[in-house]
């Protein structure tokens, strides 16, 4: 990499990435290619998925982000960045766990009595593999198959959890999932279930640990770039000094952004001359990685939304691409009340955007809304 190249402004890496994540023209290509183009998304919380996937597909509602996750097949539910679960496309599978698999090892937040040893998580993993290659099962049908094909010490309830102990093998399931032994299946009742990759997505294989890493970075520099090896590492949740060898080792381009340098993949430098307009309501989680992703956050959250918006999860309303107000949505029946409480001046043209963002929220979720602009009296994540 070399530290020279085409001048953007704050303003045009702001429209570049609206329109990467189909914020500014809803796209008309399908769930798989939505949630590639913003390079994954967030599925925590499914309803939050569901919204966020939907706001950015034309005419969508959050039935059509299941049928492509359960019917057809083109997304796949798994841990993805950061160890958290995502939605995927399934034909880039490969190129996430070959790339995530090839990550330097997190440590462990547990203390000695709890931690598995680096042989015992092989072990697990492995038995996990092993045990959803033959069938979808529960979380307790798998302990049952994980501690059978590896010993009792994985059943050992230790690890604290929502006032209760889970099982050893259980700190493992990210790794699992990151690795390719494991993903999420289709509910059973109320129950969830998880699967194999290798049933779900014909041909399955992890692509080799440098073309996937690779593959990683310039998806993420399409959703985010132009971005630094620091924020990347951000995003992935993954040591500065390795994402900066990384960096160095590809082949990526250089730019300006106000007096900064970051970096694009070769040849992908093209911004709108035009700065970004409108408003546009983000859903839990999917703000989260907005914000990850897009930092820096003095940027990114100007005046007010800096001590207003930016601690804790709050659901975001972007007004010209930065962060310009916070929101807070609930259900009754086929109700939603959507409370906007903005951060910055707010007139008709405004209003008649926010607008048609609640009726597109409503859409979506399938409801009849209700909207008030004021005060959102409930903390983040509420």
């Amino acid at each position: 990499m070399s530290k020279a190249g085409k001048a953007l402004s704050w303003a045009q890496v702001c429209a570049r990435r609206l329109d990467r994540h189909a914020l500014t023209v809803a796209s008309s290509d399908g769930a798989a290619r939505v949630v590639a183009d913003v390079a994954g998304v967030h599925a925590q919380v499914m309803s939050a998925a569901e919204l966020g996937i939907g706001m950015r597909m034309d005419g969508a509602t959050r039935m059509d982000v299941r049928k492509a996750l359960w019917d057809q097949q083109t997304l796949v539910k798994t841990y993805g960045p950061r160890g958290t679960v995502h939605l995927l496309p399934a034909q880039d599978l490969p190129m996430w766990v070959g790339a995530l698999s090839a990550l330097p090892p997190a440590t462990s937040p547990f203390p000695d009595p709890v931690r598995m040893t680096p042989e015992q998580t092989a072990a697990v993993v492995a038995a996990i593999g092993a045990a959803l290659a033959e069938a979808d099962m529960t979380v307790d049908e798998l302990g049952e198959a994980v501690v059978e094909r590896t010993g009792p010490w994985a059943g050992d309830l230790v690890m604290p959890a929502f006032q209760t102990f889970w099982p050893r093998w259980r700190q493992a399931m990210a790794l699992a999932g990151s690795q390719g032994a494991l993903c999420f299946g289709p509910a059973r009742g109320r129950k969830v279930t998880y699967s194999s990759p290798r049933r779900r997505i014909p041909g399955f294989r992890p692509m080799e640990a440098t073309g996937a890493l690779g593959g990683m970075v310039e998806t993420y520099l399409h959703a985010y770039g132009p971005s630094t090896p620091e924020r990347f590492a951000h995003w992935l949740n993954a040591p500065r000094p390795w994402a900066a060898e990384l960096f160095a080792s590809l082949d990526l381009e250089p730019v300006d952004v106000e007096g900064s340098t970051a970096w694009v993949a070769a040849g992908d430098t093209g911004a709108p001359q035009e700065p970004a307009r409108g408003v546009r309501l983000l859903p839990y989680f999917d703000g989260y990685a907005y914000r990850v992703g897009n930092q820096p956050s003095s940027l990114l959250y100007p005046g007010r939304a800096s001590d207003r918006a930016l601690p804790g999860n709050f659901q975001m309303m972007l007004v010209d691409g930065v962060v310009g107000g916070v929101w807070h949505q609930r259900r009754s029946g086929r109700r939603i009340d959507v409370t906007v409480e903005p951060l910055v001046p707010f007139g008709r043209a405004r209003r008649a955007q926010l607008d048609e963002q609640v009726e597109r929220v409503a859409h979506v979720l399938e409801a009849r809304p209700e909207l008030t602009v004021g005060p959102v009296t409930v903390g983040g994540h509420a």
